[in-house]
């Protein structure tokens, strides 16, 4: 029983990973309105072939480097903040594509793989959460709510079944979000500009304010 609930916590732990909005699921929608359901998932294929290279670097160590060195940091944090104005500026001319434009969608995994290895937030995660996740233990849900729930909801940290969960959970919205947005199609094509250009807006603000925080953290 213990080992169900460790994989369904990891299933949650996956989907809140992967589900806020941010420069990742940007990319992810831009390219399932642009490429359809194919590019989109590729796009999640990027950000989630990311997150397995920090895990294991997590699991050696490498990961808090990161964290111990500024400089280091910083510029991951101004690289990233480059490429999602990059990747803003391609956005905003696939506001005029279509559904499936056969010059859209070929780039989502590089994109978005880019953008994830230069991501302080899912850095931060690994660093937090993730090293958490990766060290044995146990811990009890609900006794934190009242002592009568104790040992009813029991996670393996550590246990391969917590990673395997996560990364379903992460499987599962990067095939589903995408299935969602191209649904759209069936419905009217003015989404995808929408989604395109609300991709290149949030891609610029996220850009625009890591190269603040890579800037105001050097001086």
């Amino acid at each position: 029983m213990t080992v169900v609930v460790t994989l369904l916590a990891g299933v949650v732990f996956g989907l809140a990973l992967a589900a806020p909005p941010g420069p990742m699921n940007a990319v992810i929608a831009e390219e399932s309105v642009v490429g359809g359901w194919r590019s989109g998932f590729r796009a999640g294929l990027g950000a989630m072939t990311a997150d397995l290279i920090f895990l294991v670097l997590a699991l050696v160590g490498v990961v808090a480097v990161v964290e111990r060195v500024p400089a280091v940091r910083n510029g991951m944090v101004a690289v990233g903040g480059l490429l999602m104005l990059y990747f803003a500026y391609g956005a905003v001319q696939g506001v005029g594509e279509s559904f499936r434009s056969s010059t859209a969608g070929g780039r989502g995994f590089t994109k978005a793989f880019a953008l994830a290895l230069t991501n302080p937030y899912q850095i931060l995660f690994w660093l937090t959460v993730g090293v958490g996740l990766l060290a044995p233990g146990q811990v009890d849900v609900l006794s934190h709510v009242t002592d009568a729930l104790a040992g009813l909801v029991v996670v393996e940290t550590g246990h391969p079944a917590l990673l395997v969960g996560l990364f379903a959970g992460i499987l599962a919205w990067i095939v589903g979000f995408p299935a969602a947005l191209s649904a759209a199609e069936r419905r009217t094509e003015a989404v995808a500009p929408l989604v395109a250009a609300l991709s290149a807006a949030v891609l610029a603000l996220f850009g625009v304010y890591f190269l603040y925080d890579a800037a105001t953290a050097v001086a």
